[in-house]
This record gives C-alpha cells, sequence and structure tokens, in this order.
C-alpha cells in the first residue's frame, strides 16, 4: 500500500508539480511562506493518497487536497498577523529583448496577483484554478459546487478583477 501511493505521489507530481507551484504563489506573497505553504501541500498530498480510490480524476485530488492545504494556510496566516499578506515580488522572468515590455508585463501581473491575493478565499480557489486552464465542470468537481455556479462565479471575478484592475487596483477584495 505504501509503494503503490509512493509511486502515486511522484507520477502525481511529475504530472501536476508545476501548477501547485504556481498555485502556492498564488496564495502566499512571501518567499518563505510560500516555500513552506508549498511543502504543506506536498506533505498533505502524499498523506493523502492512501485515501485515494479513483473516485476521481488524480488531478482533481491534487488540487482538492491543494487547495485544502492552502485555504488552512491562509486562515493560519490571517490568525496569527490579522490580516492578508503583502505581494514582495514576483519570481524572476527571462529578460526579453524589450525592457520597457517586459516591465510593464511584470507590473500588471504583479498588480493581478495582488488583487487575486485580496479576494475571498473561495473566490481565490476557483480563479487560480481557472488561470490553471480548469474548466468550470473540473473546477465544480475540486471545489464541491455545480458546474454553473462555478461558471457564474468566474464570470463575476473576472468582471471584478478587470473593473480593479482598470480603476488601478487598489480597492479591497470583495
Amino acid at each position: 500500500m505504501v509503494n503503490a501511493a509512493n509511486k502515486l505521489y511522484a507520477e502525481a507530481i511529475a504530472a501536476h508539480g508545476a501548477c501547485l507551484s504556481r498555485l502556492a504563489r498564488g496564495y502566499e506573497a512571501d518567499p518563505d511562506r510560500r516555500r513552506d505553504l508549498l511543502q504543506e501541500i506536498h506533505i498533505g498530498l502524499w498523506r493523502s493518497l492512501g485515501l485515494f480510490h479513483g473516485r476521481c480524476s488524480v488531478q482533481t485530488w491534487v488540487y482538492r487536497v491543494a487547495h485544502n492545504v492552502a485555504a488552512s494556510h491562509i486562515v493560519r496566516s490571517r490568525r496569527v498577523s490579522s490580516r492578508l499578506v503583502e505581494l514582495d515580488a514576483l519570481e524572476e522572468e527571462p529578460c526579453p529583448v524589450d525592457g520597457q515590455a517586459h516591465a510593464d508585463r511584470r507590473h500588471s501581473a504583479a498588480k493581478l496577483l495582488e488583487m487575486i491575493h485580496r479576494l475571498k478565499p473561495l473566490d481565490r480557489q476557483i480563479i487560480l484554478l481557472y488561470l490553471e486552464g480548469e474548466q468550470a465542470a473540473s473546477i465544480a468537481e475540486v471545489m464541491g459546487l455545480s458546474a454553473v455556479n462555478i461558471a457564474t462565479k468566474i464570470h463575476r471575478i473576472k468582471k471584478l478583477l478587470g473593473r480593479q484592475f482598470q480603476e488601478g487596483g487598489d480597492h479591497a477584495g470583495r
């Protein structure tokens, strides 16, 4: 049983490890705390795979565990600091030829990520999965909500973020 769980963990990380890193980045701005969160996600996933019985896809299981761990992390962080973390910086990207375009993209990405950090945890989970390219039906499976509800929430969150982005992104979350 342990060997099967270890094998499944290795396969899940090979397939979804990059997504987990991006997810941690969407939940935690501080690089040190982000590494801690990612480690917590990996531990939670490894522990949970012994309970995986194939009733959903491995991807759905991975996202479900990761988002539950991340949501718990945010709740603990709020208890400790009683405020959301601030965005420190985006990870370094390769420098393109056009330095100004690169700077503009990084600024826009940082602004968007900061606005996502201010969303309610449920809305943050939904939009992060959406930004990973997941469809409403698979997000619904992860979140335990209906696909119609998820599609509606995605539409509203995108509209809210778009409006805030156009207004400078200085508004508090919902």
